[in-house]
């Protein structure tokens, strides 16, 4: 079991004075059976009109705007949470169960591909080879593997909206475009998969205390019986360093913040520290 502290600080300077913005920030921690929020608080500066309410996918939201003269706007998210390994129940299912009409119901929302998730056909065939050998979850894992061996992780590769099919075909991308070409994949072959955005406590053997400079970051689950969590970036479990904030088809559901704003950003710093208090 990890206690973490995060902060998550984003700073938007504009071109000239602004009187509008209108925002949605995605900023607090889930409670979970594995993760309790011991304290959360988004702060930000300038505000006119904030309010709070938990969306489709079942995020946490703060909606916010800004309807005076700003040259910057600050956006400061910061949680203490508990997390605790994750433990996976023993009862998985087979393909049979998982291709029947009772699961593909439930779980549709997870089983359809978008222009984000797509996989290129080479990564159709290495999941079919991988279904037509392997149970579900072996399957999922492969898949995974594969995209670690062929892809690299290259920040500022590619953005939160490059489609999965550019990343492969780059052989490299960040931990969204993992994820996407993971999910992407795993529904082409019939598992339900979902995108998961959180943080992730980059240093595993830092001292308690330590702060430690990371990122936003994101990973998948699968449904074979019951959801597991898996990051295909690093390709390993997900464990106690995980912190999940929200879950979605793809990025574009749980986006940490988002929003219209009347007028130019010149500069955008996004800074995540991480210390592991306990």
């Amino acid at each position: 079991m990890s206690t973490l502290r995060i902060e998550h600080r984003t700073r938007f300077t504009y071109a000239s004075e602004i009187v509008s913005s209108y925002n949605e920030a995605r900023l607090t921690p889930a409670w979970l059976p594995r993760q309790r929020v011991l304290d959360s608080k988004v702060e930000i500066e300038p505000a006119t009109w904030r309010s709070t309410y938990r969306d489709y996918w079942e995020t946490d939201v703060v909606a916010f705007e800004v309807l005076q003269p700003h040259k910057a706007l600050t956006v400061v998210g910061t949680s203490i949470v508990e997390v605790s390994p994750l433990r996976q129940r023993d009862e998985r299912v087979g393909w049979s169960e998982i291709q029947g009409p009772r699961f593909q119901d439930l779980l549709c929302e997870y089983l359809g591909n978008t222009e984000t998730t797509e996989p290129t056909d080479e990564l159709k065939q290495i999941a079919e080879d991988a279904a037509a050998r392997l149970s579900p979850d072996l399957t999922a894992r492969a898949i995974c593997d594969v995209l670690h061996e062929r892809m690299d992780y290259v920040p500022g590769s590619t953005t939160v909206h490059t489609p999965a099919i550019d990343a492969w075909e780059a052989n490299s991308g960040v931990c969204q475009d993992f994820a996407h070409l993971a999910i992407g994949a795993l529904r082409h072959v019939g598992i339900p998969a979902r995108y998961v955005s959180g943080y992730l406590h980059p240093k595993r053997d830092a001292e308690i205390g330590e702060s430690v400079a990371g990122e936003s970051h994101a990973w998948i689950e699968w449904w074979t019986g019951d959801w597991h969590g898996f990051d295909p970036t690093n390709d390993r479990e997900v464990a106690d360093h995980h912190v999940v904030v929200g879950r979605g088809r793809e990025y574009r559901d749980v986006p940490p913040l988002t929003g219209v704003v009347a007028g130019e950003t010149t500069s955008l710093d996004v800074r995540v520290t991480v210390t592991q208090t306990a």
